[in-house]
């Protein structure tokens, strides 16, 4: 009976932290670590600018949680060597790994900005990366500790988008952030259309609709079935990430 007590308080703790804190997820993808025209996959200064960034977030904010998904397109992506013949499977357990490499990154990077972080791996990788421990990842985002999710989900067939979905529902975080190349959703796309319209707030239902493509199917219905708000902001901008992870409303809030 003492255990059973005992872990429900534990239980409650969490719960109690989770509401008083802002606790988010940010999506960054493989490819915002890598210079534009340069041959090396992860760029040492992006990286750090990020690192900078986050730092200076964690200064201004008592209340601040934060995890991070990184994907690996900047080295490989799975779909497209399966469309050239290779196994779906293999393809994608390879993406999972260049996640893995990114992640290592930005830890080092994190870490040497003063930030104390750990990456977790769905792949276990024990030397370079801790095992995915729900439990464990909550608590060391309760000491304001940043957790790198890394390795995906550990199966195929799912994207990073889908990874960043979980695991936010699964630490019960605020909110995700969506770092990307564009500053928001827009009605059409930007790049092809000059008068396209950006939108400030939009609804799941709306973006369904519209079919406006803000995430992946599976991933976008666990934050629709959840309640789970999805901010998405341009990566180009310096500061953005100190803006969002500050709680400003910049880019685009999808939510019910």
């Amino acid at each position: 009976m003492e255990n059973l007590s005992s872990f429900a308080w534990l239980l409650s703790m969490e719960n109690a932290v989770t509401t008083e804190k802002r606790r988010y997820i940010l999506k960054i993808s493989g490819e915002a670590l890598r210079e534009e025209g340069s041959k090396d996959n992860i760029s040492p200064e992006i990286v750090s600018r990020m690192a900078e960034e986050i730092a200076t977030a964690y200064e201004r904010n008592d209340d601040l949680e934060l995890a991070i998904v990184v994907g690996g397109g900047n080295f490989w992506r799975g779909a497209s060597a399966s469309a050239r013949g290779m196994d779906r499977s293999t393809a994608d357990y390879v993406g999972m790994l260049a996640t893995v490499m990114n992640a290592l990154a930005l830890e080092s990077a994190i870490q040497d900005a003063g930030v104390p972080c750990v990456v977790q791996s769905a792949i276990h990788m024990d030397n370079v990366a801790e095992p995915f421990i729900r439990r464990k990842a909550v608590r060391y985002l309760t000491k304001r500790k940043v957790v790198i999710f890394a390795g995906g989900v550990g199966s195929p067939f799912f994207s990073t988008d889908t990874t960043v979905a979980l695991r936010a529902n699964e630490m019960n975080a605020t909110q995700i952030l969506k770092a990307t190349s564009v500053d928001g959703v827009y009605d059409s796309d930007p790049k092809t259309n000059p008068n396209a319209v950006r939108y400030e707030q939009v609804s799941f239902t709306e973006c369904l609709t519209k079919r406006l493509g803000v995430m992946d199917a599976t991933a976008f219905s666990l934050c629709m079935e959840n309640d789970l708000p999805i901010q998405i902001f341009s990566m180009n901008e310096p500061n953005n990430i100190v803006k969002v992870l500050s709680g400003e409303c910049i880019g685009t809030v999808v939510s019910n």
